[in-house]
């Protein structure tokens, strides 16, 4: 349809409609996994995360302690603001819950998309990215933070994941045209490479990642979903009443995988297994490699299935199992054993001005770098929902939902009860806009205090995350 709503990960255009996302791009939506979530952060509580994709599998293994991690990226094509911030903390948030992180600073993709020299990516990519990281809550212990070009891991998977991909799709995906440079062509398979990375042997081994960004980007996370599952010769579905494997190659038996099986045990009862099948099996917490091989082998002979020409569907209560036996096998066959990452998605703020928060427009953004001074006097300056007049406004109430300033206390105002003392004075008329903002700037301006304080301090631990500060 013409006026179908369309993503676009390098900022052309606004997102307004979020339910209509969900529905035309197969989002889930996140509210009815809020329950599940232990201690969540105040974007889920708040309703700024509204979506994602297999984060449930996430959830699970947050409750069950199990491995997971996290991974984003910034591209450092200017100053970062107030929308980065939500990224970070989400970064930040689930290392708190027991994952490791993944930060990769994507000054490959800034100095394609956008023309940033690679000077600038380096000082923008520190000063302006990884000191807030830091100040945020980043801990280095289970972290990664680097810049993509210097990552040769991540360059050599983006050309093997560029094999699996044609113009075609990137076509229909992103739109690009005969304008379209090589380069640009590129960063969709150096980001699917950032997000699966972390599943190479040494890096972790295969596991739940979740990806947590803003909606624009949902066309990466499918295209590196899609990808993952591309680069191994079998693939595990997650359905709600089944787990379905299928087979890359055409027709697959459930005979075909047991005599591979205790070929493989018999192998390695004479020669130990490839070290990085080892890392693999290691990563996923599997004691002992031959062990884990026997056991799941005597455990699928005595399991339930129903084999279609292409596909074996298992219940559900037998994943574990069938991860392991698919993760020998395409670890054996060339394969990757890639795990289909997660995505998290929030909403967009809106430009302190109105419209679209733009890095090009300093009055609709607040810096994380800028002097807290400014910050406030951006909020004194800022679109409220409030009435026509003061008798109407009184009589009436505000429109929070239409206000700029309250949606940006609702996105960074930690303090939920004054976030709601602000909401219910606003809408009963009991406070007029120009001594909300004014409460509201005065907050603003001590979370930027409290944030420039600890971007000091975190420039001297840069070191403990192997990042060097950019030469002055």
């Amino acid at each position: 349809m013409p006026d179908s709503p369309r993503l676009d990960p390098w900022g052309r255009g606004q997102v307004e409609d979020y339910p209509r996302l969900v529905e035309a791009f197969g989002i889930e939506s996140f509210p009815p996994l809020l329950p599940g979530v232990a201690k969540p952060m105040r974007y889920m509580a708040r309703g700024v995360i509204f979506g994602h994709r297999d984060y449930a599998r996430v959830i699970e293994a947050m409750r069950a302690r199990g491995p997971f991690g996290v991974i984003s990226g910034f591209m450092p094509s200017g100053r970062a603001h107030l929308g980065a911030k939500m990224v970070m903390e989400e970064i930040v948030w689930h290392q708190r819950m027991g994952g490791d992180a993944t930060v990769a600073i994507a000054d490959m993709e800034a100095h394609a998309v956008r023309g940033v020299s690679w000077e600038k990516c380096r000082e923008w990519g520190v000063s302006e990215y990884i000191l807030s990281l830091i100040a945020l809550g980043l801990k280095p212990k289970n972290a990664r933070v680097y810049f993509q070009s210097e990552n040769r891991q991540v360059q050599d998977l983006a050309f093997e994941l560029a094999k699996e991909a044609n113009y075609s799709e990137m076509k229909a995906i992103y739109g690009f045209t005969g304008e379209t440079t090589l380069a640009h062509m590129l960063c969709p398979a150096v980001q699917a490479a950032d997000i699966l990375a972390p599943q190479l042997p040494g890096n972790g081994g295969p596991r739940l990642l979740v990806v947590p960004v803003g909606v624009d980007q949902d066309p990466h996370i499918r295209l590196t979903r899609d990808m993952a599952a591309r680069m191994d010769p079998l693939i595990v579905e997650h359905h709600q009443k089944k787990v379905v494997v299928r087979s890359r190659k055409g027709r697959i038996s459930l005979k075909e995988i047991i005599d591979f099986l205790e070929a493989v045990a018999e192998k390695i009862e004479k020669e130990p297994p490839p070290v990085e099948i080892q890392q693999s099996f290691s990563d996923q917490r599997i004691e002992t490699f031959r062990g884990s091989i026997l056991e799941q082998l005597d455990a699928i002979k005595k399991i339930r299935f129903t084999a279609h020409e292409q596909h074996i569907e298992f219940q559900p209560r037998t994943a574990g199992v069938i991860e392991a036996i698919v993760g020998v096998y395409n670890r054996y066959e060339g394969g990757y054993n890639f795990l289909p990452p997660a995505g998290l998605y929030h909403r967009f703020m809106s430009g302190l001005t109105g419209g679209k928060m733009s890095s090009s427009v300093p009055e609709s953004h607040i810096a994380l770098s800028e002097p807290p001074k400014d910050a406030e006097a951006k909020v004194l300056k800022a679109r409220t929902g409030g009435r026509a007049t003061e008798e109407e406004q009184r009589r009436l109430g505000g429109e929070p939902g239409k206000c700029a300033v309250y949606e940006l206390m609702q996105f960074h105002l930690d303090d939920d009860k004054a976030l709601g003392e602000m909401h219910d004075l606003c809408v009963g008329g009991r406070r007029l806009c120009g001594a909300c903002k004014k409460w509201a700037a005065g907050e603003m301006r001590g979370i930027m205090e409290e944030h420039r304080e600890k971007r000091e301090e975190a420039r001297g631990r840069l070191d403990e995350f192997g990042v060097k500060a950019p030469r002055s």
